[in-house]
């Protein structure tokens, strides 16, 4: 292999650890060098497959960049459906001078270890407002309990942390007859609830959750929103702490 072709397989090896696409220099070579090429590369990664981890970082660092991108700007052009829909009910202070959004689904194990975030946030946190939005993607079982639940919410908002508790806390899969369960024993009779079910309470509120989601680049739960950021995945607690504390001292989640 010639010097230059050295030098072009090197360039190329450093724009692949770096997720750059270099214009293609393979195309002016003839069937002997590009073999020639190519076996250079092979036998580079072969030697040296930590690169490939390299490459693989800078391509998921990369794609994180942009998603966050995109929420930053779906955050922006919809906040008051983001952070005070009328579908919503918030826990913790309805006036904490920072807001916590959780998107989330009944039948999500994520969702049911992450509870325990929210719970430890509020109790040690009394300026923070949490507001949960129910994103049923699991399957119709989800969809049913979701419209119990915007029934609930209707009828009874101020035990609606309750109800969120008690139907994400079990151990069963959460259905409308568990839902409807969860709401008989907090005095929300089946009647109530299918009266108001009638209603389809739950029709645009599932419908802008979905909107949302979609805009934000949210593809499973429980994702967040924070100020600024969409963040995906059960973090934990201390992780999203941070990000309230970076808020209130800087008005970003990243000082």
């Amino acid at each position: 292999m010639t010097l230059k072709m050295k030098m072009i397989a090197a360039a190329s090896l450093i724009a692949l650890a770096a997720g750059v696409a270099l214009p293609g220099p393979a195309a002016a070579l003839d069937a002997k060098q590009k073999e020639e090429f190519g076996a250079f590369i092979k036998e580079y990664l072969l030697a040296n497959p930590e690169i490939m981890l390299e490459v693989q970082e800078a391509l998921t660092s990369k794609q994180r960049a942009k998603q966050q991108e995109t929420a930053q700007a779906a955050i922006a052009d919809n906040k008051k459906a983001i952070f005070n829909s009328d579908y919503d009910i918030a826990l913790g202070n309805p006036d904490g001078d920072v807001t916590i959004v959780e998107f989330f689904d009944y039948n999500c194990g994520y969702c049911k270890r992450a509870m325990s975030d929210m719970d430890d946030i509020l109790a040690k946190d009394k300026n923070v407002r949490f507001v949960l939005k129910e994103l049923p993607i699991l399957g119709p079982d989800s969809l049913a309990a979701h419209k119990v639940s915007a029934a609930f919410r209707v009828i009874a908002p101020e035990k609606y942390g309750d109800f969120h508790r008690a139907l994400l806390g079990a151990e069963e899969r959460a259905t409308e007859e568990t839902a409807i369960a969860v709401a008989a024993k907090l005095g929300v009779t089946e009647a109530q609830l299918r009266e108001k079910m009638d209603d389809g309470p739950y029709d645009a509120s599932v419908r802008e959750a979905y909107t949302l989601a979609n805009e934000l680049g949210i593809t499973g739960t429980p994702s967040y929103v924070v100020g600024n950021e969409a963040v995906f995945g059960a973090v934990g607690a201390p992780e999203i702490e941070q990000k309230v504390a970076n808020m209130r001292a800087c008005g970003k989640t990243v000082c």
